[in-house]
């Protein structure tokens, strides 16, 4: 068993990330995983990500917050507990169009 605490996890960047915080909550950094990392990302208003695509795929959980997720043609503004996957190669941008901070939670393999 690894047990994080949320006040431990490590900080961890991210290239074409703007006005977020990021930890690991499991995973690399954060202890041992076979398949998988978690994280979780506070995107302050106006903050977001750039439109991008990895190999590999991602899943979303809306924890606090409005986040708005495109994949370059289309887009869905997720609430809390709001999910969303991100297929391998698929472009996606993350963004926090209000005024309040928002969280959320990301699983990618390893």
């Amino acid at each position: 068993m690894n047990v994080m605490r949320f006040d431990q996890a490590p900080p961890y960047q991210a290239p074409g990330h703007a006005l977020m915080h990021m930890v690991r909550l499991q995973g690399r950094e954060a202890g041992p995983a076979d398949c998988l990392w978690l994280g979780l990302s506070t995107i302050e208003p106006g903050g977001g990500t750039t439109l991008d695509a990895s190999g590999v795929e991602k899943m979303y959980v809306v924890l606090d917050g409005e986040v708005t997720v495109s994949n370059g043609q289309e887009e869905a503004t997720l609430r809390p507990w709001d999910s969303c996957r991100i297929a391998p190669n698929e472009s996606r941008a993350l963004r926090n169009d209000t005024d309040r901070i928002a969280r959320i939670l990301l699983a990618m393999p390893l």
